[in-house]
């Protein structure tokens, strides 16, 4: 197997990372934001207060995408089990 067969297996794992972790950080992010407008506006510094709606959030972004995800990680590891007999030469 040469180098370059590795760079682009290593490219296609990272890519696939950020691609598959993007909605529910995207997701807990755009919470985050709002709950600390929120306890701005109301003055409440509650350190707990953002834990459970993220939770919720993610628990919510994860069932709606779970699919998808799935389904680009299956698609990844099924092109890395039939080229198989390349790398292995």
């Amino acid at each position: 197997m040469s180098s370059e067969i590795v760079i682009d297996i290593a490219r296609e794992a990272l890519w696939l990372i950020i691609k598959c972790s993007a909605p529910p950080l995207i997701v807990s992010l755009i919470v985050g934001l709002a709950i600390s407008i929120f306890q701005t506006v109301t003055s409440i510094q509650e350190q707990t207060l953002t834990f459970v709606p993220k939770i919720l959030s993610i628990f919510i972004t994860l069932i709606l995408c779970g699919g998808w995800i799935m389904n680009n990680i299956v698609n990844f590891m099924t092109r890395l089990f039939e080229d198989f007999s390349t790398y292995v030469r």
